[in-house]
């Protein structure tokens, strides 16, 4: 099998040899194909998908509904405008559904995307086409740079407590645009990493950089695009329906229903 370099292959240092040893050692472990079929490795543009999507996805969908129903049970939360809720929720649901991830201990691998059959080609024959679908699919470097993330928060090894309060200075984040209500929320916001540092103080009074050290670490999570998140977790359920609009809807159901 033969590999086609793409324009991330042309950088400085490129180390051709090693190039060549690790094109063979991929086409030894995937068995032989036609010549004509050449793929990328460079990470920036390989797509992946979930290993086992219907346990990975019913799992992501749970800790989805936690995390809508832990908003909608904070009287504090439930106090704001609702554009106001509207505009958080837009804002940080990606961050809070990521440490509902950690909380969770939920993993998952992933796997190269298979290369579109015959009749798949014909249909997205279209370089807009071709485009459009490489949007819509994570690449292996988004994903490797989503489980490092994941990985830091593991090691933190939270508590209950700790991911409550966490959670709340997440959710009140009073820089996010048009909110009516910025400098109540910035109090909440305050509160809630007041109740984090206490408690950090109480379990771990050893560690006196643990606050600052999971902050630091919790920006990272705001780093993640919701977009990523969406294509990974939540597009073969709820194939390219709105995912904010779903998520509105369950802030106003009083069950919190998800798509099967």
């Amino acid at each position: 099998m033969e590999y086609e370099r793409c324009s991330c292959h042309h950088e400085e240092n490129q180390n051709a040899i090693l190039y060549t040893l690790l094109s063979q050692n991929l086409s030894h472990h995937r068995g032989s194909h036609s010549p004509s079929q050449k793929r990328c490795l460079c990470q920036k543009r390989r797509t992946v998908c979930l290993q086992t999507p219907q346990a990975t996805c019913q799992a992501a969908s749970d800790v989805l509904v936690k995390t809508i129903s832990f908003m909608k049970n904070l009287p504090s939360f439930q106090l704001l405008p609702w554009k106001d809720q509207l505009l958080l929720l837009d804002s940080c649901w990606a961050p809070l559904f990521l440490l509902g991830l950690v909380q969770e201990m939920v993993t998952f691998e992933v796997m190269e995307t298979p290369a579109p059959s015959m009749l798949e080609r014909i249909l997205l024959d279209g370089p807009c086409k071709r485009q459009e679908l490489q949007r819509a699919q994570p690449t292996l470097a988004s994903v490797q740079r989503l489980q490092c993330s994941l990985n830091s928060f593991w090691s933190l090894d939270l508590s209950p407590k700790e991911y409550a309060y966490l959670k709340g200075a997440i959710l009140f984040n009073p820089d996010v645009p048009g909110l009516k209500a910025s400098s109540y929320i910035e109090s909440l916001q305050r509160e809630a990493q007041r109740a984090l540092q206490e408690v950090m103080t109480f379990l771990h009074p050893e560690d006196q950089g643990r606050f600052a050290h999971v902050l630091l670490i919790s920006s990272s999570l705001k780093s993640i695009p919701p977009a990523l998140l969406t294509a990974l977790f939540f597009q073969p359920v709820i194939g390219n329906a709105d995912i904010l609009e779903l998520l509105t809807e369950m802030m106003l159901a009083r069950e919190l229903p998800w798509p099967q």
